[in-house]
């Protein structure tokens, strides 16, 4: 099978799959393009409640695969920024679920995700110093926004790979599950999500990356029918049914 980018959805739930397993999954240029608009395709689906990236077997992925980065650095990166800000644009909850190699690109993608949960294997790194590579400044102040910049230092220069346990500390990644638990946690998690309430969901992640001009439009949001349904819900002892969508609040 050609380098590709496999997807899914059922239940609500998107799963996005990495898959060049000959190259532990290492990304193509091709496959920087495919992203964005695989990703929007999906974020048009109101059937995707959630987005799940995650690698072919064993390994994340690899970054970058080098044999495209001989002849045209530069572009090279700059369809990793395009797909990592797409990744971060997607506009419902996204979670990278990490088993073995999450390094170079395969790590500014998680990073681009909301959340991270990792497989206790699984290693991390950023590695454009031992190719004389300029990380994009984009991507440097997000992984800085997750783990402070010593620790965003520490990667950046050295390029050396850091454990799981380590990337826990350092809040590089969420949760660290031991063997075998990877999936059925990732699963678990992803129903729960799908569970909750839309309209939270998306406020919440536009004012957690740092946009600060729509608290109108939000309040006006939450004065439909979900914030209501929610505390009967609550009252009554049931789960609740929420129908707040982003696709319903435009044709308002």
């Amino acid at each position: 099978m050609e380098p590709q980018l496999l997807h899914s959805v059922a239940d609500g739930v998107a799963t996005v799959v990495i898959h060049h397993p000959a190259k532990r999954n290492a990304m193509t240029a091709r496959m920087w393009r495919a992203l964005p608009p695989l990703l929007d395709a999906l974020a048009a689906d109101p059937a995707v409640r959630v987005l799940v990236l995650t690698g072919e077997g064993g390994t994340f992925c690899a970054g970058a695969d080098i044999s495209s980065l001989r002849e045209a650095a530069g572009r090279t990166q700059g369809l990793a920024v395009e797909a990592e800000e797409a990744l971060a644009a997607f506009p419902r909850p996204t979670l990278a679920a990490v088993r073995g190699y999450c390094v170079g690109g395969g790590c500014q993608l998680a990073a681009a995700c909301d959340l991270r949960f990792a497989d206790e294997e699984a290693s991390f790194g950023i590695t454009p110093a031992k190719l004389g590579i300029v990380y994009a400044a984009s991507s440097t102040r997000r992984l800085v926004s997750l783990v402070g910049p010593a620790t965003a230092k520490y990667l950046l220069f050295s390029g050396e790979l850091i454990e799981a346990a380590r990337a826990l500390r350092t809040g590089l990644v969420d949760e660290v599950l031991p063997g075998g638990a990877l999936d059925r946690r990732v699963a678990e998690f992803a129903r729960i999500l799908v569970s909750r309430s839309q309209l939270t969901q998306a406020a919440a992640k536009e004012f957690a990356d740092g946009r600060d001009d729509r608290d109108a439009y939000w309040a006006e949001q939450a004065r439909g029918g979900d914030t209501a349904e929610g505390v009967a819900a609550f009252l009554e002892r049931r789960p609740p049914g929420f129908t707040w969508t982003a696709s319903a609040a435009g044709r308002k």
